[in-house]
């Protein structure tokens, strides 16, 4: 008979590593990547020159040999570990076992001015990636942090480096959060362009600022209000829709259908940060609703793990989602992580 207490009993396990400086970049500067493991998963690694002894109970020492194993192979491939990969990976292996890190660190979306390889860092990433890849329009739905517009505008800049597009526009709804526009100096244009910044800042990202402005003044990349897409056909467009959920059922509608051939869209939203006046219902949620199912349109869908920014980013989310549940259906999707 199988002891019920197995994984409950301290066990120990070696590991070992093969080259030196590969050892070194594994176990981080003053072994800061293995302290960040023993406070992760409550094991114990001890090193004694590129041998690792790992205790404490099986299960977790398991995932700690499995976490490890994944790391260095990373490595080997040139890989440069960073310490939040350490998080990112292990929030991957608690969610799916069978994952392979490979598979998803290495999958380079692009490359940028500054030499800073943009990659998924989960799962849900990297499931959006790929279908940005297969289908023509995707809806990335999830919290603030968790690489939705970053990851959407790397793909359009990488299908513009590659030719597969000749254009990039980048629209957002221009919406009032607290702040009323008829308030802000200036025309309409200025009055909106507060709304069109993190879509600059992105860019810019990407590429240095002065190709980025060029691309601008060329009009190879538009920044543009949703209000400025009526009317209009895009082809041969990479187009991403950013704050999606500040949509009206109207406006989606409209945006949706100025699509033209050989074009593809991302359509980016958090539903729990609506600011349309109440009463109003979120294109987005509508759109998740109606569109569900049709062909050529997925929905990918984040959470609270998926956040990449700052660890405190990934707590605030889970601390409002915990006292503040959402009070009324603009902000109910659909059950799911990712559906098509």
């Amino acid at each position: 008979m199988r002891d019920p207490d197995l994984n409950s009993k301290p066990v120990l396990e070696r590991f070992a590593v093969e080259d030196q400086h590969l050892a070194n970049l594994l176990f981080g500067q003053q072994n800061k990547n293995l302290k960040t493991i023993e406070q992760k998963l409550g094991v114990r690694l001890s090193s004694k020159g590129t041998a690792l002894s790992v205790s404490g109970e099986r299960s977790e020492v398991l995932l700690a040999l499995r976490l490890l194993d994944e790391l260095y192979g990373l490595l080997r491939e040139g890989y440069s570990l960073y310490p939040s990969d350490i998080e990112y990976a292990l929030r991957i292996l608690n969610a799916d076992s069978k994952a392979h890190l490979k598979e998803i660190f290495l999958d380079t979306v692009f490359i940028s001015s500054r030499k800073k390889t943009i990659a998924p860092k989960s799962l849900a990433q990297k499931t959006y990636i790929d279908a940005i890849r297969r289908n023509d329009i995707v809806f990335g739905i999830g919290p603030a942090g968790t690489g939705k517009t970053y990851l959407a505008m790397a793909m359009a800049v990488s299908y513009l480096m590659r030719k597969e597009v000749s254009r990039i526009v980048l629209v957002r709804p221009a919406v009032e959060a607290g702040e009323k526009l008829g308030f802000l100096p200036g025309d309409l244009a200025e009055k909106v362009n507060p709304y069109l910044r993190p879509l600059y800042d992105a860019l810019y990202d990407m590429m240095d600022f002065d190709k980025g402005q060029a691309l601008i003044d060329n009009g190879v990349v538009e920044v543009a209000p949703l209000a400025f897409m009526r009317g209009r056909t895009l082809n041969d467009a990479f187009v991403i829709l950013d704050e999606a959920q500040n949509t009206t059922t109207e406006q989606m509608k409209m945006f949706l259908t100025r699509l033209g051939f050989g074009s593809r869209a991302v359509v980016t939203g958090d539903v729990t940060q609506i600011d349309l006046p109440s009463g109003r219902q979120s294109g987005l949620i509508e759109a998740s609703q109606v569109l569900k199912g049709v062909d050529g349109i997925f929905f990918n869908r984040f959470t609270d793990i998926d956040v990449v920014r700052h660890p405190i980013v990934q707590s605030i989310v889970q601390a409002y989602d915990r006292v503040r549940p959402l009070k009324d259906d603009r902000s109910t999707p659909p059950e799911g992580v990712s559906e098509k």
